[in-house]
């Protein structure tokens, strides 16, 4: 009896201590207006971005274009929502014709969300996110090889805070360039 109760108990112990979250590990950034540490760097996000349209990065040292439209590379949404605004076609239409006529290119498709709804909802949602970008862009002619997706939830914010205008700047897709 006691050994059973010896074995249960280090059972259970190896139990909850699978189930701790790992701490995070720090990625160099994919992009000038990517999320680290603690901090967001939001140099590149103009104040329209809280409004519901499209930021522009400021590209400094981000391979692919840097010029008009294909600089735009945040696709924003709406509260619980997946579906691409009208202001986000024409930017994706640019990079769907840049991706077609260079198809050695590659994109990462990043999927955020805002921090409401649970960790499992939103990493969910932010890959329907990054999904409908990527079927967005192969539409317009961009490859299946060139686009992969990954989906960061609430995870790596672009504005701190909670309320509607932090929100509103982490409901996104964002566009990286690997190559």
């Amino acid at each position: 009896m006691r050994r059973t109760l010896m074995v249960l108990l280090i059972a259970a112990s190896l139990g909850v201590a699978a189930c701790a979250s790992k701490p995070r590990q720090q990625d160099a950034p994919a992009d000038a207006g990517a999320a680290s540490g603690s901090g967001v760097d939001t140099a590149g996000v103009d104040d329209s971005a809280a409004a519901g349209s499209v930021a522009a990065d400021d590209g400094a040292g981000v391979p692919g274009p840097q010029e008009g439209l294909l600089a735009r590379r945040v696709i924003y949404f709406d509260f619980d929502s997946s579906e691409i605004r009208g202001e986000a076609t024409e930017i994706i239409a640019a990079h769907a014709r840049y991706l077609a006529s260079r198809p050695g290119t590659r994109v990462r498709l990043e999927g955020h969300t805002d921090e409401r709804g649970s960790r499992e909802y939103n990493i969910a949602l932010g890959e329907r996110r990054a999904q409908a970008v990527r079927r967005a862009l192969m539409l317009q002619g961009a490859a299946d090889t060139q686009l992969s997706t990954v989906s960061y939830g609430e995870e790596r914010p672009a504005a701190a805070g909670s309320n509607e205008e932090a929100w509103a700047q982490n409901r996104r897709v964002e566009i990286v360039y690997l190559n």
